[in-house]
């Protein structure tokens, strides 16, 4: 069951689509309200903030439809990579298409590839390893109304400009979702059956697994034996590896499963990666970035903007029932993109600040800059979101409108 399943019931709101998720069993709630903002953790700065999708800076080759929202940004050979997704609506369809565009000072940006396939592509991710590019993504459907993962495409930028004809990778299904290099060694961690994060089963098996390569194509276990490391609801995922060597990862957990749904924290000892021990959290950390400065562990994440910032409303019933519940009540709230710390050791997380951000937002990706005395990191944060100066809309909203990409700068403190 995919997103668009979750309709706007809230007659001053209507968007012209028809009430399918009255079959919900009158489980819908709607409110005006946009709740009680969380008390932010001193913790970090915003500088300043500027549009870089649409701008008069892109290419001409450049065509952009209403919805321009899964990216990717990569330092790589003195220049700063972009690679973005637009079409005519969040939600899958036919018209969707990913570009590549690159900058020597995100200001300006010349024109690198472009790909369509005639059915919906998303998270499209960069990966720079001795001296060489590529680019995978995710291919998934046409249809408004499903999800459905058809696999992974990858093509490798060349010594002359040119991209290698995209080929398919990894197992059929499976969802690419971060990638980096930990002390030289690749590293990626994706899922698979992510057909069944919309599907409302009581027992979701989708596997969340951590891989590695010796040539950028052919992905296998970065613990031999040991692919997966975790079974159940989780799906987005991503981590960091501390200063002691032990992991932390933050797991999106939608389909929920039995410790519940919003998300995990999960931590794993050094040299024993795959070995997961993970506690929940009622919060919903949508399109996770997990970022490791020093002796401190940040997290961009979606932020929903209700009471107590849950997904997960504590009730008793079905599993399934209450998967319906919740998404209804998660659509109908505004979100936010937020930045936050992770205790690592306590497996929590504390709220810092948002992003300028509302409606449809929140997929993160994130370049080094120079730092100012006193911080310990700063950064230039790519992230989408409906027009910031816009009204506060709800998610689904937002979704159903135009979204832009913003670049802002953080500052982190030493």
């Amino acid at each position: 069951m995919w997103h668009n399943r979750i309709l706007s019931a809230c007659p001053a709101r209507a968007v012209g689509v028809s009430l399918l998720m009255l079959a919900f069993a009158g489980l819908w709630a709607c409110s005006d309200e946009p709740g009680h903002e969380p008390t932010p953790l001193a913790a970090a700065e915003l500088g300043g903030s500027r549009r870089i999708v649409p701008s008069v800076g892109l290419p001409a080759e450049v065509t952009l439809q209403a919805s321009n929202n899964n990216l990717d940004v990569i330092r790589h050979e003195d220049r700063v990579w972009l690679a973005l997704r637009t079409s005519k609506s969040h939600f899958a369809g036919s018209s969707t298409l990913l570009y590549v565009v690159s900058s020597t000072d995100e200001k300006n940006w010349r024109y690198e590839w472009q790909t369509s396939m005639g059915t919906d592509l998303r998270e499209p991710r960069f990966f720079a390893w001795k001296g060489r590019l590529w680019l995978y993504y995710a291919v998934l459907g046409k249809n408004r109304l499903d999800f459905e993962p058809q696999g992974t495409m990858a093509t490798e930028r060349l010594a002359d400009g040119s991209w290698t004809t995209p080929q398919a990778v990894l197992e059929p299904g499976f969802i690419p979702w971060r990638m980096r290099l930990i002390d030289g060694v690749p590293v990626m961690i994706g899922y698979t059956g992510g057909d069944e994060v919309y599907g409302g089963s009581d027992t979701p098996a989708i596997a969340i697994k951590l891989l590695t390569t010796d040539d950028g194509w052919t992905w296998k276990a970065l613990v031999p034996g040991k692919p997966t490391t975790h079974i159940g609801g989780g799906s987005e995922s991503d981590f960091a590896i501390r200063p002691d060597g032990s992991l932390v990862a933050v797991v999106r957990n939608e389909a929920g499963d039995s410790g519940g749904f919003g998300s995990k924290i999960c931590t794993a000892s050094a040299g024993k990666w795959a070995d997961w021990t993970c506690s929940h959290d009622p919060r919903r950390y949508d399109s996770p970035l997990v970022v490791q400065v020093g002796d401190s562990t940040w997290l961009f994440g979606r932020r929903n903007v209700s009471d107590d910032g849950h997904f997960d409303l504590g009730e008793e019933g079905v599993h399934s029932d209450l998967y319906k519940k919740y998404q209804l009540a998660y659509w109908t709230k505004p979100k936010r993109c937020a930045l936050w710390k992770v205790d690592a050791v306590a497996r929590k997380v504390d709220f810092v600040l948002d992003l300028p951000s509302k409606g449809d937002t929140c997929f993160v990706s994130a370049i080094d800059l120079p730092t100012r005395p006193g911080d310990a990191a700063t950064l230039a944060v790519y992230n989408y979101t409906s027009p910031p100066d816009g009204p506060d809309l709800t998610w689904f909203e937002g979704q159903t409108g135009s979204t832009e990409i913003h670049r802002v700068i953080l500052h982190l403190p030493d």
